[in-house]
């Protein structure tokens, strides 16, 4: 059924959401909710496995206690390689697409202050570390004839019924992200290490959800541009984190981490579209705010250090909580509030999230060699929605993994010390897989070749006139994602 667009519109996805917040559901738990944010060479060559080992800067984001492993002072910086690429795959034909963005991935340092030496606190350490990771997704969804919509149009005074052919759909995210951590972290007669944190997140992204129309006997095409899109989002997020590690023996460590939710400020940019009394479209730019609280999250950390060549460390971490964002109340008429239904959707559908994290070192001499593997599980559960098949026919359509898969990392890395000064080389692959669900919802026409059309109206059984579309049943494509990222950490040690 297609209806002319409307302010406010809701798609089932195992439970009610708002529909023109379906990029929000996986930007809540991408962008938001996700706690890899880069970092060292050392650290991601290491799969980000370091809860108990400590000693490194991006360490400490995962458990400050690993402030109080360093006994020298250290500062480093680290150029980041990132690739992304995607293949987008529906009944059979897929779109590729990759690129590559290469910046300031990681910078910090720490001051180690030695103590009197009558002290059981052997040394008091404060230390800072800023990183960051793109947010770029672009995926591109080939098109498929058998899904299509009847329309009309004048044609030199004859009436012409035609189909609008599904041609293809898009959708791009650009934007950043940044975690700044500045920790303070204790040594307590080199057995129990300390450690407390401050998190200040960042996240600067733009998107924008489009696919395309084309007539099937002219083969002229229209482009159909999501409600609320394109849209920019600045948002700032503040977190706690505090740690243990605990030296058993000379072999064994222990870490226990604990970082509090974060708490977010989010501000967005949209579009919104309507309809003037000539029933053409127009358009507004307005602004909105949010407040969004993303899970806490618990690190248990294990780490053997077999000799002064060779340690591996294990990290586990759950997430607690579930994302939520803060309610406004109702509108006046009586629906519930965006928030409210995209916390519903949360509350029945978001999985407390798992990661674990395996890494080891080996050293000869002044060389390491380093390599990692990461499991992350998917936070969303299994689903159902209504969608189409192959052949264009709506049905029940069984959803695994929505907007977020399985993450599996793979790592490795060398390093060589030369006493002050160190040189780290990472690499990463981290692949997924999810199912891409798009198409249902409202969509604007931005973009025709000026031929006006009427639509087939299944609630009045008959054709209107409209330049919007509310489509009820959505599309599903399977994407493979893959991100490829190099690392180079230059550092000094004072």
């Amino acid at each position: 059924m297609i209806k002319r667009i409307s302010l406010v519109a809701f798609l089932s996805l195992g439970a009610m959401y708002y529909a023109q917040d379906a990029s929000v559901i996986k930007n809540t738990a991408e962008v938001y909710s996700g706690s890899n944010f880069g970092g060292t060479a050392k650290f991601n060559s290491m799969a980000g496995s370091m809860g108990a080992l400590g000693g490194d800067l991006s360490a400490i984001t995962v458990n400050p206690a690993g402030t109080g492993v360093f006994i020298t002072g250290d500062v480093s910086a680290t150029l980041a390689v990132q690739g992304n690429k995607n293949n987008s795959n529906l009944f059979g034909k897929s779109f590729e697409s990759s690129y590559n963005n290469t910046n300031l991935g990681q910078v910090g340092g720490v001051v180690s202050f030695e103590t009197n030496s009558n002290s059981p606190w052997q040394f008091v350490n404060l230390a800072f570390n800023y990183s960051t990771k793109n947010l770029e997704d672009y995926v591109q969804t080939p098109g498929n004839s058998s899904i299509k919509e009847a329309v009309q149009y004048d044609s030199g005074g004859t009436t012409v019924n035609d189909f609008l052919v599904y041609n293809g759909h898009a959708y791009d995210r650009t934007g950043t992200a940044s975690n700044l951590n500045v920790s303070l972290g204790g040594n307590y007669e080199n057995k129990i290490y300390l450690g407390a944190g401050l998190n200040f997140k960042t996240a600067e992204l733009e998107q924008s959800d489009f696919f395309q129309y084309q007539l099937q006997n002219l083969g002229e095409y229209a482009y159909y541009q999501k409600q609320y899109s394109p849209y920019r989002e600045s948002s700032n997020g503040f977190s706690a984190s505090v740690g243990i590690i605990s030296k058993i023996n000379n072999n064994i460590r222990l870490g226990v981490a604990i970082e509090s939710p974060t708490f977010w400020n989010l501000t967005r940019t949209y579009t919104e579209y309507g309809f003037n009394s000539s029933d053409n479209v127009v358009y507004g730019i307005y602004d909105e705010t949010r407040k969004l609280t993303t899970p806490m999250k618990l690190t248990l950390s294990g780490a053997v250090v077999a000799s002064k060549n060779f340690a591996i460390n294990v990290d586990y971490t759950l997430g607690v909580t579930k994302p939520k964002y803060k309610d406004p109340g109702a509108f006046p008429n009586g629906d519930p509030s965006p928030e409210k239904q995209l916390n519903d959707y949360f509350s029945s559908d978001y999985k407390n999230t798992s990661d674990l994290r395996i890494g080891a070192e080996y050293r000869v001499a002044g060389f390491r060699l380093r390599g990692g593997y990461g499991l992350e599980a998917s936070p969303f559960k299994n689903s159902s929605i209504l969608a189409y098949n192959s052949t264009g026919v709506s049905g029940s359509y069984g959803l695994n993994s929505p907007y977020v898969g399985k993450r599996e990392t793979l790592a490795g890395g060398l390093g060589y010390d030369f006493k002050a000064f160190y040189i780290d080389a990472g690499i990463q692959s981290i692949t997924s897989t999810y199912d891409n669900v798009f198409y249902g919802g409202d969509y604007a026409v931005t973009a025709d070749n000026g031929y006006s059309v009427q639509l087939f109206n299944e609630s009045l059984n008959a054709y209107t006139y409209g330049d919007g579309l509310r489509n009820e049943t959505s599309i599903v494509s399977k994407i493979k994602n893959t991100k490829t990222n190099f690392f180079v950490t230059v550092g000094w040690k004072f």
